[in-house]
């Protein structure tokens, strides 16, 4: 739609941080959306004589941020948390795929409602959703996710995930919870014809998402690499996560992670990987010199003792970062905002202290730096005319913000902000901290309706 027949809406009165290359930010400022599209942004009161403005919002006491994108995460697991809380990343995934393996495409749906519902109260804009567990006669998985992001209108990548390494080929996952090779690849290919939208303004893209080094054959990542090279798509899968991934990969491959996912055509600036904890400077170099993404996830790092990634050391040596969520069977809270606090607060745990990270870095981890990851910087991530219309008015002037002077400073230090308004393509999703096309108190219900009826047949063996 041309800006002159676009109608628009008018923001002012606002602090914007617009995480654009130089940090611009405005005390005060306007933003002007025009259809799907950031028109104009800057200081002072929006232009004079602008055609067809159909709402004017007075953002007086708001910071207004690029959306929240989110660049990993597990919806299933949504209906599977509180489970297994005091253990590592391989004596966890032991005690719950068994669960996890008798998922079915209602519970998918319900927990995909859940997971994305709680990201989009909290700010997000974009998420996305590595979805790798497809039991037998389940029912269409991938086409529930999607449709639960439609209806919420969250801008959606699918990452199709998949497994073919199993307990009796040494992998982790149970015999009945993997696909075959030619299974998988050829599922992951009808996915990625029937779903992924290429265009400039996609609600969904979909990409090959092979699980993990120790529950994928080789074969598997070799060629889903070549599948997602022919498509056109984007690679994602977890990567150097705990020293005893890194073990296991010297054990059976002789080499570490990061040179076996070079060795499998795993690396490159299409590829983005979950984790990336356990990263010696060799590794840190190989990912800056093909521009391969990190998805840092704080908080289940924390959870599953799983370390601290050197986010850090990755930002100064070029390496895309963004910010993830992961599975909240592994983060039960499900929120990204707070991912920004715990991605600083967390990294200044690390070697290089109060220097890791400061609030306009974690800001920037949260919103452009996951739309490089995803590989979609050009539309979105960022406040700049001709930009995605995707944002978040943030209310800053309550008792838990007020008396902090700076507002980024306020979001990223202090508690959790509340959400007056979060746009997605220029349509508002959240309302005052309410989302607006679904039912809360439903799928609250259906969430805890499905995780019941998980456990009894889970309990049946």
């Amino acid at each position: 739609m041309a800006p002159s027949a676009a109608q628009r809406i008018v923001i002012e009165n606002c602090a914007i941080a617009t995480v654009d290359a130089g940090d611009t930010e405005y005390a005060s400022g306007y933003l002007v959306l025009a259809g799907n599209r950031i028109e104009s942004v800057g200081a002072g009161k929006a232009p004079e004589g602008l055609e067809n403005v159909v709402r004017r919002i007075d953002a007086t006491g708001h910071l207004v941020t690029p959306g929240l994108v989110n660049t990993h995460h597990h919806f299933y697991q949504w209906i599977t948390r509180g489970l297994a809380t005091d253990h590592n990343l391989f004596n966890w995934l032991v005690a719950l795929y068994p669960t996890w393996a008798r998922i079915d495409e209602q519970m998918t749906y319900a927990a995909a409602q859940g997971s994305l519902g709680m990201m989009a109260r909290g700010g997000v804009t974009t998420a996305m959703d590595h979805h790798y567990v497809f039991p037998q006669g389940s029912g269409d998985l991938s086409g529930s996710i999607i449709r639960a992001a439609a209806e919420m209108g969250v801008r959606f990548t699918l990452a199709r995930g998949s497994m073919d390494r199993s307990e009796k080929d040494g992998g982790l996952p149970p015999d009945f919870a993997v696909e075959t090779l030619e299974g998988a690849l050829a599922a992951t290919e009808e996915t990625v014809k029937k779903h992924h939208d290429a265009s400039f303004d996609a609600m969904t893209q979909v990409a090959v998402a092979p699980c993990s080094p120790f529950s994928v054959s080789t074969e598997l990542l070799r060629q889903g690499a070549e599948l997602a090279r022919r498509l056109g798509v984007r690679l994602h899968t977890h990567g150097s996560e705990t020293v005893e991934e890194e073990k296991f990969c010297h054990e059976l491959f002789g080499m570490g992670p990061t040179d076996y996912f070079e060795s499998t055509g795993w690396l490159g600036e299409d590829v983005w990987m979950a984790h990336c904890v356990h990263m010696n400077d060799s590794d840190i170099a190989a990912f800056a010199r093909t521009k391969t993404g990190v998805a840092h996830c704080p908080s289940s790092n924390a959870r599953l003792a799983a370390g601290i990634a050197r986010v850090p050391d990755m930002l100064r040596a070029g390496v895309p970062v963004g910010l993830g969520v992961d599975g909240t069977a592994s983060n039960e809270s499900g929120e990204l905002h707070t991912e920004l606090r715990n991605a600083l607060l967390i990294n200044r745990l690390g070697a290089h202290r109060e220097a890791a990270l400061d609030a306009r870095q974690a800001l920037r981890l949260g919103t452009y730096g996951g739309a490089q990851v995803l590989g979609r910087a050009e539309q979105i991530g960022s406040l700049e005319p001709g930009k995605l219309a995707d944002l978040v008015l943030w209310k800053m002037d309550t008792l838990a913000h007020a008396s902090i002077a700076d507002p980024v400073t306020a979001l990223v230090f202090g508690a959790a902000a509340p959400v007056t308004a979060s746009f997605v393509n220029g349509r508002q999703i959240v309302e005052n901290g309410r989302l607006l096309h679904v039912e809360e108190d439903a799928i609250a219900r259906s969430t805890r309706e499905e995780a019941q009826r998980l456990a009894r047949i889970a309990a049946q063996g």
